[in-house]
C-alpha cells in the first residue's frame, strides 16, 4: 500500500518506520522537510519519502494522523479535506490539554460525551476513520514484546471493512485487536491514553500495554 504519515514526531517517525519494513510505501508529511530529526529518519529509511501534508494526503491510499491533538484539524485543513475522500484514516490522536497533569492524571479538552475522533470524523465525513494506536507509548507500537504474549490494541470507526484492513496491519505489527463497535467507542478508547500515563508519570514506569483477558 501507498502510507501517508501526517505528522513527524516521534510517533510519526516510528509508524512511517514500521510500514516500510512491512514493504509499503511510505511518505512522512511534514511542516518542514529540513527539521533535524526528518532528515535523520530519511538517511535511516532511504525507501521513504517526504513531503508536505497536501503530497501525503495526495500520496496514501491509507493516511495515519500522527499529530498532536491540539493541531490536528489544522492538519487536515492544510493537507486538504479533499484528499482524505473515501481513504482509510488511521486516527493515533488524543485531546491532550496544553497543561500539566494533576498527579499524573493528563487532562483533555473534551468530555466523556465527545471524542476527537468524533470531531475528525464530522471534518471529514467521507473518509473512513478508524481509531488505532492511541493507547499505548510510541516505543511499543512497531513488534511489542512481552512476557505475557500480544497486546490489545482498540479500535472503533463507522465503516466495517475498513477496520478489518486496519486489523490486518495491526496483525502485521504484532497486535491483537478488538474491535470496540463505531465512532462513538472512541469516548472510551481515548482516555485510555490518560491510565496508560498515570505509571510513568508517579512511577517513572512506561513499559506496558493493555490487554483483554476474556472467559
Amino acid at each position: 500500500m501507498k502510507v501517508g504519515i501526517i505528522g513527524s514526531g516521534q510517533v510519526g517517525r516510528v509508524l512511517a518506520t514500521g510500514f516500510l519494513k512491512e514493504g509499503h510505501q511510505v511518505m512522512l508529511g511534514t511542516r518542514n522537510i529540513s527539521k533535524e530529526e526528518v532528515v535523520k529518519w530519511q538517511q535511516e529509511n532511504r525507501s521513504g519519502l517526504l513531503g508536505s501534508f497536501q503530497e501525503t494526503a495526495q500520496f496514501g491510499e491509507v493516511i495515519v494522523l500522527a499529530v498532536s491533538g491540539l493541531v490536528v484539524e489544522d492538519a487536515i485543513s492544510l493537507a486538504g479535506k479533499e484528499h482524505f475522500f473515501e481513504k482509510i484514516v488511521i486516527d493515533t490522536t488524543n485531546p491532550l490539554a496544553a497543561v500539566p497533569p494533576d498527579n499524573g492524571v493528563l487532562k483533555f479538552f473534551t468530555t466523556l460525551e465527545d471524542s476527537l475522533m468524533e470531531r475528525i470524523q464530522n471534518m471529514i465525513p467521507d473518509a473512513k476513520v478508524v481509531k488505532a494506536f492511541s493507547c499505548v507509548g510510541n516505543a511499543f507500537m512497531y513488534k511489542p514484546s512481552f512476557k505475557e504474549g500480544k497486546p490489545t490494541m482498540f479500535i472503533c470507526g463507522n465503516d466495517a471493512e475498513a477496520k478489518e484492513k486496519v486489523s490486518v496491519i495491526l496483525t502485521s505489527f504484532g497486535w491483537e485487536t478488538e474491535d470496540m463497535g463505531r465512532v462513538e467507542a472512541a469516548r472510551a478508547i481515548e482516555p485510555l491514553c490518560i491510565l496508560w500515563c498515570i505509571p510513568g508519570f508517579i512511577r517513572n514506569q512506561w513499559s506496558h500495554a493493555f490487554k483483554l483477558l476474556k472467559a
